[in-house]
């Protein structure tokens, strides 16, 4: 049963945009009048493109390598803080290429007296995790408590 009038929204019963020329009707709606007559014919008739416009689509999700980096290095700790790597936000980037896995991680202080034991740590859990040799780089930008994913493992809200 359906009397809603076309062109209005039956739920806030404001008018509908104007559809685009070319923009195929929802499943059970009709297609929307088009100024010109034979608009809709030639939209009809002409072959689907296969063409993607914009940016090629990048899956948000890490692959199963990178979860499995990621997992490992939970179990680096940082002496001072006594939190992970990963719950500090200190990991930054994992990239798997193809001689190599490169981590890129930063540090609480520029100045990290343990900077070095941290780098090897990482290196070596990652290449427990994957089977190529593993690089650390540590980035230069500066930590903040916002970069964790719960800044409140600190122990003050921050």
């Amino acid at each position: 049963m359906n009397d809603d009038k076309p062109g209005i929204n039956p739920h806030t019963g404001q008018p509908l945009p104007p559809e685009p020329a070319g923009t195929p009707a929802p499943a059970g709606m009709p297609a929307p009048a088009t100024g010109t007559p034979g608009a809709a014919a030639a939209s009809a008739a002409a072959p689907p493109s296969n063409k993607q416009s914009g940016p090629p689509a990048l899956s948000s999700m890490p692959s199963a390598q990178e979860l499995a980096v990621r997992s490992v290095l939970e179990t680096v700790m940082d002496p001072e803080l006594g939190l992970s790597v990963i719950d500090l936000g200190l990991i930054r980037e994992v990239h798997f290429l193809a001689d190599k896995t490169l981590v890129r991680m930063m540090l609480t202080t520029p100045f990290c007296p343990y900077a070095p034991q941290m780098m090897a740590d990482v290196k070596q859990a990652t290449e427990s995790a994957v089977p190529q040799p593993a690089e650390v780089e540590i980035l230069p930008d500066a930590w903040s408590p916002d970069m964790m994913p719960d800044p409140g493992l600190l122990g003050f809200s921050y």
